[in-house]
């Protein structure tokens, strides 16, 4: 790991103590609280926010610490709502080249992001077209599990379908045809859409095509729609089946969604999604969605 003494790793800090100054804790879904002392938010907050120790963010900011990761520097760019030339320019500061969109280290869409902020009492996480998870709020983790460790390949929702079978267990197995079919409909409209140069969803396609009969018979049936509204059964690992309505905001490019998990109607899982509250992701062992 690179030592944090340079000029720029001093940079870093200095603009890592800019942004956090300039944030209110409300902008961020945070309680005000009496008798703050800083203006913006406090190291610790900023900790909080992006999954990192307190002692490690102070080394940041006093320059002093290892070379963030990526990763790092993708929850800190989300944390403090930075711009997307803000974020860039964290990446250079810290030495780390700026990942492609499309990857778990894409930039959030600050709508979305401050959306998502917003969303404490429901299940919601930013994914971005290729049904690679951005962003997940609490509760989000606690239905669906944990998906920040996923990287490559893996990192992709859709590509887990079709190629592990442990993905498909938060389904229930009379659903999964249906999933499959929706899935490979939705990933050809998010294709179409993107720029004829853009290789990623080419790859990804060329992929699945190699590795998954089921992905290749259902791909030569063309059908194509974007999946916008779904009813959707849950296995939960301690509360059983969950019965959810899935509601998607798009970005005004298409690139990104907005989904949030509400109860559907006629059903016990409005209990149920209280009681998840309570439960956190205490019983939640791996990623799935």
């Amino acid at each position: 790991m690179a030592d944090m003494g340079s000029v720029k790793y001093t940079e870093l800090g200095a603009f890592l103590r800019s942004r956090r100054a300039r944030i209110r804790p409300a902008d961020v879904g945070l309680p005000h609280g009496p008798r703050r002392r800083v203006p913006g938010l406090r190291r610790d907050e900023v900790a909080q926010l992006a999954g990192a120790s307190v002692d490690y963010y102070n080394e940041l900011e006093r320059g002093a610490g290892s070379q963030p990761s990526e990763q790092m520097i993708a929850a800190l760019a989300r944390a403090l709502r930075l711009t997307g030339d803000e974020r860039e320019y964290l990446y250079h500061l810290a030495d780390r080249p700026v990942p492609a969109s499309g990857g778990p280290a894409s930039h959030v869409h600050p709508g979305m992001l401050d959306l998502l902020t917003r969303l404490t009492s429901t299940p919601a996480q930013v994914i971005t077209d290729l049904h690679v998870t951005l962003v997940q709020n609490p509760l989000a983790v606690a239905l669906l599990g944990d998906h920040s460790g996923l990287r490559g390949a893996r990192a992709s929702f859709v590509h887990r379908w079709f190629t592990e079978p442990d993905a498909r267990r938060l389904y229930p197995e009379a659903d999964h045809a249906a999933q499959s079919r929706a899935f490979v409909a939705d990933l050809r409209a998010a294709a179409a859409r993107r720029d004829a140069k853009d290789g990623e969803a080419g790859s990804m396609i060329g992929s699945l095509l190699d590795t998954s009969p089921e992905f290749a018979a259902l791909w030569a049936d063309h059908d194509v729609a974007f999946r916008r509204d779904d009813r959707k059964r849950l296995n939960h690992p301690t509360l059983g089946l969950i019965e959810v309505n899935c509601l998607n905001l798009f970005s005004e490019d298409g690139r990104q969604r907005l989904l949030w998990f509400t109860p559907a109607l006629g059903t016990d899982s409005a209990a149920l999604l209280d009681l998840l509250a309570v439960l956190g992701t205490q019983e939640v062992t791996g990623p799935t969605r």
